[in-house]
């Protein structure tokens, strides 16, 4: 399972549409290693001048790598943290995360390229 969901978030989605923030509430109390990561290079970015910041450090077990993937995986998640804070996500490999500015297009057109995926490739990556 993804997410750790409430009841009450449960019969909110069963009503009707969900509110972005009680999802995002969600996302960060049940991935909080992902949560981290994104929220961190988000952070980073803001104070920043870059057009994108990018997160290169492996997670430190698989618990957290699972976190990431589940989170870069949802579509869902994605667009509501990209909605929520005003970003763009990009993701290669298992936990190579990338936040960019929205202005910064080219930037992200680049860097979701297959030449860019391939070379990020690196052989201790292979398994990741």
């Amino acid at each position: 399972m993804s997410l750790t969901v409430s009841p009450q978030l449960v019969q909110q989605a069963q009503r009707g549409e969900v509110d972005d923030a009680a999802f995002l509430d969600c996302v960060r109390d049940s991935l909080p290693y992902a949560w981290k990561v994104v929220t961190g290079l988000i952070d980073e970015l803001r104070v920043g001048e870059a057009d994108f910041t990018d997160n290169q450090t492996p997670p430190p077990d698989e618990t957290a790598r699972g976190q990431l993937l589940r989170m870069m995986a949802s579509d869902a998640m994605r667009s509501a943290i990209e909605r929520h804070f005003d970003v763009r996500l990009a993701f290669q490999n298992c936990h190579r995360v990338a936040a960019f500015r929205p202005s910064a297009r080219q930037a992200y057109d680049d860097f979701v390229t297959a030449r860019e995926q391939i070379l990020n490739q690196k052989p201790e990556l292979v398994d990741c």
